[in-house]
């Protein structure tokens, strides 16, 4: 058989399984795998590749381990059940080049139940997508590039590289995760994260970083608030400051070769906000919560000491803050942005496979979020593809991922890792 009959037999075999693939995703989007709670779908996960002869390594991260190494965010909730699940596939004959395939399965929080039209993890298939939360971002993602290795050995075949298959938490505050894979020395020479990517490649992305102010003010009764100050009030004189330097940020964005043609890349958010005791006082502290991006190339120490000094000017400018400043605590996220680089030889590989399924050259994204290929690239010299199907209201309500497009995209991926780690018939 010809190199056309190999693929074709290939995309069949995603076709003829894609009924199971949609199953399966269902099932794993079922978990409520917030941060802390991620552990049945690394049971899933694991139980999956053992199904498929995979060697499973299965390990509790340990913070200690990781807390020195570039990229590493803190940790503040409990850590104690945090694992990471690593399938491997090794190869009866070397022959192709070795490859990871990598997907987190921790969620953000669901938010209000009652405003969602179905519960978020009970997913619902209706109209072509899948509802759920984690149906986009970015369990369809993880079990997609499952059911491509699988098509591939429907097919016939089997890779002749090393792979490692793997399922990674904290993606959402962290990225401690796939830090992880790293520090456990898992290498190879490429990785695919099959984010959703509405059939784009990830050309450059964000860095993060959060940040929490402590802001504390001065309680009296509210009938003599005058005499007091609010800390609340003082908060948001705080948010106003860090908006100003999101548009001096903006504004320095719009030089940057991959940014310069995106609108408002640099989004600052206050994402959190607690504060005061009771309605009638006038509350002596308030916490923010924040997130900010920043730009591949900027420095993570950099930028934090732009922060402190926007935070630090605009107390000066409050009656009760000049006096009392506000403390600044990193908070999660301390990630660099990336720029695809140095990755051609992957680039051609999944440029074939894409050609082959979509037609034509794949676009190029520069993302305004952030992923998990920034330790593979900027760290570890592992060129780091982001790749994956469309969907919409990730992070919000009634999350959903289109499931032609997820069929687009598993075919796409089985027919890379065809490419890249190479094929032989059983």
């Amino acid at each position: 058989m010809n190199a056309l009959d190999n693929n074709q037999r290939i995309l069949d075999a995603v076709d003829d399984r894609f009924d199971a693939q949609i199953a399966t995703t269902k099932e794993f989007v079922a978990i409520p795998s917030t941060r802390g709670a991620e552990g049945p779908c690394q049971d899933m996960i694991g139980d999956l590749l053992r199904q498929r002869a995979y060697e499973v390594d299965d390990w509790h991260i340990e913070v200690d381990e990781l807390k020195d190494l570039p990229g590493f965010g803190p940790i503040e909730h409990d850590f104690s059940k945090a694992r990471t699940v690593v399938g491997t596939y090794r190869p009866t004959k070397m022959a192709g080049k070795s490859l990871i395939l990598q997907g987190h399965c921790d969620v953000v929080p669901a938010g209000p139940l009652e405003m969602w039209e179905t519960p978020p993890f009970s997913p619902v298939v209706r109209d072509g997508k899948m509802y759920g939360r984690g149906a986009c971002d970015m369990k369809s993602g993880t079990i997609g590039a499952l059911y491509a290795l699988d098509a591939i050995r429907a097919a016939g075949f089997k890779p002749t590289a090393r792979i490692h298959f793997e399922s990674v938490i904290e993606e959402e505050s962290t990225g401690v995760g796939a830090l992880s894979t790293l520090q456990r020395g898992y290498r190879a020479d490429a990785c695919f994260i099959p984010e959703p990517t509405s059939g784009k490649m990830v050309r450059s992305q964000v860095g993060v970083i959060w940040f929490r102010l402590k802001v504390r003010g001065h309680p009296v009764h509210v009938f003599e608030a005058g005499a007091g100050s609010n800390a609340i009030m003082a908060g948001y004189h705080l948010i106003h400051a860090l908006e100003k330097l999101e548009a001096d940020w903006n504004d320095r964005a719009k030089s940057d070769r991959n940014f310069k043609a995106v609108t408002h890349p640099i989004n600052f958010n206050p994402g959190i906000i607690k504060g005061g005791d009771w309605a009638s006082s006038v509350p002596a502290w308030c916490d923010i919560d924040c997130r900010i991006a920043i730009l591949p190339g900027w420095s993570i120490s950099d930028c934090q000491a732009e922060i402190l000094t926007c935070i630090s000017s605009a107390a000066r400018d409050h009656r009760f803050l000049s006096n009392n400043p506000p403390e600044v605590e990193w908070s999660g996220f301390l990630s660099e942005g990336y720029e695809l680089k140095d990755s051609a030889e992957a680039e051609a590989a999944f440029g074939k496979a894409f050609r082959a399924v979509y037609g034509g050259t794949v676009s190029e994204l520069a993302f305004t979020a952030l992923t998990d290929t920034r330790f593979y690239g900027l760290y570890y010299n592992i060129p780091s593809l982001c790749f994956g199907a469309s969907g919409a209201a990730m992070h919000g309500f009634n999350e959903y991922v289109d499931l032609e497009s997820l069929r687009q995209s598993t075919k796409a991926t089985a027919l890379f890792i065809a490419e890249w780690c190479g094929v032989e018939r059983f």
